[in-house]
């Protein structure tokens, strides 16, 4: 299933609620770094975008405030970026791979733990 694209900032949004569980817009706004907190009304417009798409929901209102919960899974989430990354290098992992052994970002660890993926996914087959 495709789910929404969704930008940056409303990633870190997301981030953010997934971490509060069911919050408001303001606990959501409260929660980002103080150095480059952006406005309330910036979230409120945010989450509203969000609740759009489909990606999260209003839960309850508390007096004048929507209390908002993630529908998106952050699995989700995270698969369709990933997805939609590859797709730059025309789906394959093998580039990305690359980089990362290049510069050390994958580890003979990670790569064991991906060959043990492969193959409990190639025993399901």
């Amino acid at each position: 299933m495709v789910h929404p694209r969704v930008t940056k900032f409303e990633l870190q949004l997301l981030q953010k609620l997934w971490q509060l569980g069911r919050a408001s817009v303001r606990e959501i706004q409260e929660s980002l770094p103080e150095a480059d907190r952006p406005a309330y009304t910036t979230v409120q417009t945010m989450i509203y975008r969000l609740e759009e798409k489909g990606v999260v929901k209003r839960f309850k209102k508390i007096g004048n405030a929507n209390v908002f919960e993630a529908i998106l899974t952050r699995k989700a989430a995270y698969r369709q970026l990933i997805s939609d990354f590859l797709d730059l290098f025309g789906g394959s992992a093998e580039p990305v791979v690359a980089h990362l052994i290049e510069t050390g970002k994958l580890t003979l660890n990670d790569i064991k733990a991906m060959e043990r993926t492969l193959e409990a996914k190639g025993k399901k087959s």
